[in-house]
């Protein structure tokens, strides 16, 4: 579920300007399909995924990552790979026989660090020396953090006597499922009860609050009383492996140092009050123990603010004082202003700030503009550029201290991520990806121009295959809101014929779909079917006002919006309005049981990772915090909400076909709701089907095992054609249709 996240009854009833602009959707014109073939789910394994693209200093390489499939051998594969930016061949930089990813350059360009887990070294971070050619190492003395301009030391924040910020960090600890003489099974250090014969017991022992995580599994309670963090200290280092040198001694930690370009000034965050952290964990346990109280809780506050210190150290000077967390702090190139990314409050959007060092107060360079950056770097000391999601699209801009004037200049109908810049800040280097794309590796200049495809990792597959585009279309919803929403056309696609349809929800809720290349719309395009997908009410990507709409809402507007885009589409005259499916996982997944349980106008429905019972899942899952903030505190806080927003209290009202996939290793959405949910459909004659994913974790469907995620997609598909296609396909022809 994504970091953002009484039913009430609305009604639907279309206004005569709500339909003239889905008449306008239905008669826009059509493409005709590319040549080619349809996808199947076994063209998944030939996807190749481009990622974190990092560009050199001097702007003449772009190393990033490539992860590829190997089928055969139930796994991924991730490898290095370096292009250069003035056209050529990429090439592998890293062995094959290792796992690699996540390349830094170091700030002269001579050393390219990454990931790995491989023998012979400590931690994960390795080294390749890009002026001599060799094996990748582990510099052990090499620190990591902000460097000056000219290059002579590294600033950075550890905790005294911790090595591990210079030199790279470790993996962090082990989890698992317990047995004879693991951790899981030893008893904690405030247990009361121990094992009669530790040789004879493999169960878990569990004292901690906090006893399993998805991915990580069940966590080990501590052997011994738990040692405090020690704060984290400013230290410099310079790159000629001399000692490290501790600046600071508090009990307040400093987190994002930063070094002016200059060398003489380091600027940090920390507690805004520069209380102990010990006080600050105190106070934060404390208020986590209390009941929700809409007074102390949505109370304006200040957490952190920015100070800055000389370079040799001495009494911090406040910058910034501001409400809410201040992140993501740069200097200017001439030293004079710091720009940074706040938030009021939670609830409230990010905004881009600058502030002179000097003094003065902070000046929001974005005003009330709707959407939220992302990211930014300094190009001169009077522009900045910004990255943000536009809706379902995402758009690099620059913003002009001057007149504050904001200009798109890297845009489009696609998704961009990993901007990274060269030294200089001539050229910016990203991955890009549409509807009918999968990612490869793009750069352009700072102003957008000359832009220009780096990589062809997927280009003959995207020749042999028909991927299916969208076309995108906006609505007015509930209460005069603008929702954003696309179709994808099957493939094959005639316009003068009639297809199924099945509606897809996303996660979250504060997650959002887009411009970007999915597996699992593709998977139904090539089946012959229809996708419309669209972003209700509490996705991100449109501002925070949008995204937190369904706070204490849930399942009303949102819901609302959903149906109002399937009304819609079922307008439109390649739509078949009696054969139209609904899907979605997470927050989708508990979304598609309400759809269920408020209508039958669909035909099949399939419910991925979902919740059915707020109070079990509570007591299940590694996520309370969600409905903590969602539903205005704990189930025996507000047990209405609770009751009245779980399917399962609504059972009895379900009549549409369902098929729930769960993974077993899922502790975020836990397996117990989907069990409790296929018993209730089950008891009341509703058709459903219940598969239960071995080894998988609640991202079986983006990370999961190759072998596992792509029978998904087959299920899903053979679901749908099933229950949505003129004429069900027995089991034996299940087969034929996905590719195998």
């Amino acid at each position: 579920m994504h970091r953002r996240h009484c039913a009430h009854r609305v009604s639907r009833a279309f206004s005569a300007r709500a339909v003239g602009v889905a008449l306008a959707f239905v008669l826009a014109p059509l493409a005709l399909h590319a040549q080619g073939r349809a996808f199947t789910p076994a063209d998944w394994y030939r996807v190749t995924t481009v990622s974190q693209p990092a560009m050199s200093p001097d702007g003449k390489q772009v190393a990033f990552t490539v992860t590829t499939v190997v089928e055969r051998e139930n796994r991924r594969h991730s490898e290095v790979w370096l292009a250069p930016t003035a056209g050529g061949a990429s090439r592998r930089l890293t062995a094959p026989g290792y796992e690699s990813s996540g390349p830094r350059w170091s700030h002269d360009g001579t050393v390219l660090f990454f990931t790995s887990a491989r023998p012979g070294g400590t931690g994960g971070t390795w080294a390749l020396r890009m002026n001599v050619p060799g094996e990748a190492v582990q510099l052990e003395n090499w620190p990591v953090g902000s460097v000056p301009k000219d290059g002579r030391f590294a600033v950075f924040a550890a905790a005294p006597g911790d090595t591990g910020a210079a030199a790279g960090g470790g993996r962090g600890g082990a989890a698992g499922s317990g047995g004879r003489g693991s951790a899981l099974s030893r008893p904690p250090y405030d247990a009361i009860t121990s094992a009669l014969d530790p040789a004879r017991f493999d169960g878990m022992h569990i004292t901690a609050q906090r006893y399993k995580a998805n991915g990580a599994g069940f966590l080990p309670s501590p052997a011994s009383a738990p040692v405090r963090p020690r704060p984290q200290q400013i230290f410099t280092q310079a790159f000629d492996s001399t000692a490290r040198r501790q600046l600071t001694s508090t009990d307040y930690s400093h987190r994002l140092v930063t070094v002016s370009p200059d060398g003489r000034w380091i600027a940090f965050i920390a507690d805004a009050r520069l209380r102990p952290d010990s006080v600050v964990r105190a106070e934060a346990d404390s208020l986590a123990m209390l009941p929700f109280d809409p007074v102390r809780d949505q109370a304006p506050r200040n957490d952190a603010d920015i100070f800055i210190i000389p370079i040799e150290g001495g009494t911090p000077r406040r910058v910034a004082e501001m409400l809410g967390t201040e992140t993501a702090v740069k200097w200017s190139p001439d030293n004079k202003r710091l720009a940074f990314l706040g938030t009021p409050s939670r609830t409230s959007s990010v905004r881009l700030w600058v502030i002179d060092v000097a003094g003065g107060a902070p000046r929001n360079l974005v005003g009330t503009w709707r959407y939220e950056p992302a990211d930014f770097e300094w190009i001169t000391n009077d522009e900045l550029v910004l990255g943000a999601e536009i809706g379902g699209r995402t758009a690099l801009h620059s913003v002009s201290l001057k007149n504050g004037q904001m200009k798109e200049v890297v845009g489009g109908r696609r998704r961009l991520s990993g901007f990274s810049w060269d030294e200089g800040r001539r050229t910016v280097a990203y991955v890009s990806t549409s509807l009918e794309s999968p990612t490869e590796l793009y750069m352009a200049d700072r102003d957008g121009r000359n832009e220009r495809r780096i990589t062809t990792f997927n280009e003959a597959l995207s020749r042999e295959i028909a991927f299916s585009s969208g076309e995108r279309f906006t609505f007015q919803s509930v209460g005069g809101l603008e929702v954003e929403g696309w179709v994808m056309h099957p493939y094959g696609y005639d316009a003068s014929k009639k297809y199924p349809l099945v509606l897809y929800i996303h996660g979250g809720p504060h997650a959002a779909y887009g411009e970007n290349w999915f597996d699992e719309f593709q998977n139904l395009a090539g089946a012959g079917f229809l996708v419309l997908f669209t972003n209700p009410r509490g996705s991100s990507g449109y501002g925070a006002d949008f995204t937190f709409a369904t706070r204490g809402r849930w399942f009303a507007e949102d819901y609302e919006d959903l149906m109002k885009a399937v009304d819609i589409a079922a307008q439109r005259p390649d739509v078949d309005s009696t054969r139209m499916g609904v899907t979605g996982g997470s927050y989708g997944g508990v979304m598609t049981a309400w759809v269920t349980v408020k209508t039958d106008r669909f035909k099949a429905a399939q419910a991925d990772r979902m919740i059915s019972n707020w109070w079990s899942w509570y007591g299940t899952s590694d996520a309370q915090g969600l409905t903590e903030f969602e539903f205005f505190g704990r189930p025996w806080d507000n047990p209405v909400m609770y009751d009245t927003l779980s399917p399962i209290r609504y059972a009895p009202r379900v009549k549409t076909p369902t098929f729930i996939l769960q993974s077993e290793e899922d502790h975020r959405t836990p397996m117990t709701d989907a069990e409790q949910w296929f018993v209730a459909l089950r008891k009341h004659g509703v058709p459903a089907e219940f598969v239960r994913y071995p080894r998988s974790t609640h991202d079986l469907s983006r990370t999961g095992e190759p072998w596992l995620l792509v029978d998904r997609l087959h299920r899903l598909r053979v679901w749908f054609t099933h229950w949505l296609k003129p004429d069900p396909i027995p089991n034996a022809r299940a087969k034929s249709i996905t590719g195998h």
